[in-house]
């Protein structure tokens, strides 16, 4: 049942040709503004400058479009999807075509990153996992959120406020991590933050296994 509700989403997304095509330009848009504003013609930007921007471009994009998980569902559909399949099915689906979205959008930032910025990573196979288990995190955390935020009025509101601490404490991770690679340190170096990092995805996901029915019901 799993594999059916992502294969639907996954349907449903290409359906919606629009909403891939703008979180595409929003990425890119972000992405060349911060090429034309630091004019890096010249390649002005140091590593620091360059771990920050590119996590705020994939910051903003993960939310923006995990965001619409649940908010975006009619009303009738939840009713559907409750006769229908399991609610931990429901949100471990969610789960997982997020992941693969956020991951997705990790990429392609990074891939624009080194032809518009320059790529300054080192150990690029490290950076490519803490995309992972960042995406993974992204996911879990917005997907529970969007549900709670998609049962209550200012729905978009209520998102950015509760997301706020949770993805605080992703970013920090993953920018220590990202700091590390891109000064080249040795991978043990990174070894805590990995760890913290993997806890935190364990938490989120075992939290949106366990409350998400609760959430569902209401």
């Amino acid at each position: 049942m799993i594999f059916k509700l992502i294969h639907k989403e996954l349907l449903l997304e290409l359906r919606r040709k629009a909403v891939i095509s703008g979180i595409g330009l929003y990425l890119f848009s972000l992405i060349f503004i911060c090429y034309l504003t630091f004019s890096l013609r010249e390649n002005s930007i140091n590593e620091a400058t360059w771990s920050a921007l590119y996590w705020l471009a994939i910051l903003f994009s993960v939310v923006n479009s995990v965001a619409k998980s649940f908010i975006g569902e009619k009303k009738g559909t939840f009713i559907y999807y409750y006769a229908l399949a399991s609610p931990q099915a429901i949100i471990l689906s969610k789960i997982i075509y997020n992941t693969l979205l956020c991951l997705l959008l990790s990429l392609t930032g990074y891939v624009l990153f080194s032809l518009f910025i320059g790529n300054p990573i080192q150990d690029h196979a490290l950076f490519v996992f803490t995309l992972v288990l960042t995406s993974f995190g992204f996911s879990a955390a917005l997907s529970l959120i969007s549900g709670i935020a998609s049962k209550a009025n200012n729905s978009n509101i209520l998102m950015a406020v509760l997301s706020f601490p949770v993805i605080i404490a992703l970013l920090l991770m993953a920018i220590k991590i990202t700091k590390n690679v891109l000064d080249g340190l040795d991978r043990s170096a990174s070894m805590d933050e990995l760890l913290n990092l993997f806890a935190i995805n364990c938490i989120l996901s075992a939290l949106s296994y366990l409350l998400f029915p609760y959430i569902w019901r209401s």
